[in-house]
């Protein structure tokens, strides 16, 4: 057997590490429990130096109480948190070597940006030359010394977002929080902030744990992401693993967009999987963990699916053994054109709707596809993630 995606716990999913280095951050079984409601359930987590991580998920799964439990503002019913080796869950929030920025950025709106950056610093009670040099440092870094002398109004929202980061940079912590950074930004400025912020983050070479529904953000942004639910984190790896070999329907659903049908496993071998589905029948070319007439979902991503009003010719498929297997017809419900690519929503004969997306790499490529064509939909057995759970 090849593959498996079966879901796993939290200890399962950690990823792998190089033996020999020893964790930055070790977050070992946290729970919080608020009344006898699991915020956070049994959490474990290893983040490395220098590592951006991304805890992606939905309102209420507990991603926010995890990131508030590090910065010290939530105190864990059970499990450790150590840092560097250290135990903090003792420490309080201001004896922490961590600084956490907040999505409203929490700017002081008297105090203009040179002033802003220095107030930590200030309250540390470093010596005024230092603290000079110190805010000179974050402005270079950000890039704003232009603009070291404005109030928070006059800024951008972007440029507000530099200002907060250059803040909880300055004191020079040993681990960052993110949360929600970018949330407070127009949806092309976060884009272009994206890429910026992690230059900044790896010049400094800090450690970053950052919170975020935003798919593409943790995508872009993340070394790794963990993507939670309910309080616990179900999967953990690199975005493009997280995305193209989720472990569960859960990821593979609120990762980007997927197509699942149902079936059970027919025949099981080693290097190839047959599934019988209500739709098709499945080419899986690859085995998996599992056993005949097993229950299962067969997920493809729209992107991996080819549209046409023709039955696929035989020489299109990926081998010989997918003639027959891997294909629907049904007629298209709707279509959006979206620039960069156009979306189909295919009505099966089954009932079922796929959702289907044809990139427009041409400027004027013609599909002759329209609402109300009947088609027919297929895809490679490469492309096919098996899920058990």
């Amino acid at each position: 057997m090849q593959e498996s995606f079966l879901v796993a716990t939290n200890s399962d999913i950690q990823p792998a590490m190089n033996a020999a280095a020893t964790p930055f951050l070790q977050i070992e079984h946290i729970v919080k429990k608020f009344d006898e409601v699991f915020a956070v359930n049994d959490v474990t987590l290893d983040i490395a130096q220098g590592e951006i991580f991304a805890l992606l998920g939905s309102s209420g799964c507990g991603k926010s109480t995890l990131l508030r439990m590090l910065a010290g503002f939530e105190v864990p019913t059970a499990g450790r948190i150590l840092l560097a080796g250290q135990d903090i869950v003792g420490l309080a929030p201001y004896e922490r070597p961590i600084n956490m920025m907040f999505q409203s950025y929490a700017l002081f709106p008297h105090l203009t940006v040179w002033d802003n950056i220095a107030f930590g610093l200030r309250r540390d009670g470093m010596a005024k030359p230092d603290i000079a040099t110190r805010v000179e440092q974050m402005l270079d870094l950000v890039q704003l010394k232009p603009y070291a002398k404005r109030k928070p109004h006059q800024l951008s929202g972007g440029q507000q977002q530099r200002v907060a980061l250059a803040r909880s940079l300055a004191k020079r912590p040993k681990l960052l929080l993110l949360d929600e950074p970018l949330g407070a930004l127009d949806a092309k400025l976060r884009q272009r902030t994206q890429l910026e912020l992690v230059d900044i983050i790896h010049q400094v070479g800090v450690s970053c744990v950052m919170v975020t529904h935003d798919q593409e953000e943790a995508m872009t942004m993340a070394t790794r992401i963990g993507v939670m639910s309910e309080g616990r984190i179900l999967q953990i790896g690199e975005p493009e693993e997280i995305y193209e070999t989720p472990n569960c329907r859960f990821v593979a659903d609120f990762i980007g967009s997927v197509n699942l049908f149902k079936g059970t496993v027919d025949v099981d071998a080693p290097d190839h999987v047959v599934i019988a589905g209500t739709e098709c029948r499945h080419y899986v070319s690859h085995g998996i963990t599992g056993t005949t007439g097993m229950a299962v979902h067969v997920a493809v991503r729209p992107e991996k699916m080819v549209i046409q009003n023709t039955s696929p010719l035989d020489g299109e498929r990926e081998s010989a053994a997918e003639v027959g297997l891997n294909i629907v017809q049904g007629v298209i419900e709707n279509l959006a054109y979206l620039g960069s690519l156009t979306t189909y929503h295919v009505k099966l004969d089954s009932g079922a709707v796929v959702k289907v997306t044809h990139t427009n790499a041409a400027r004027h490529t013609v599909t002759h596809l329209q609402a109300g064509d009947r088609v027919h939909v297929w895809w490679c057995g490469s492309d096919v993630v098996v899920l058990t759970q």
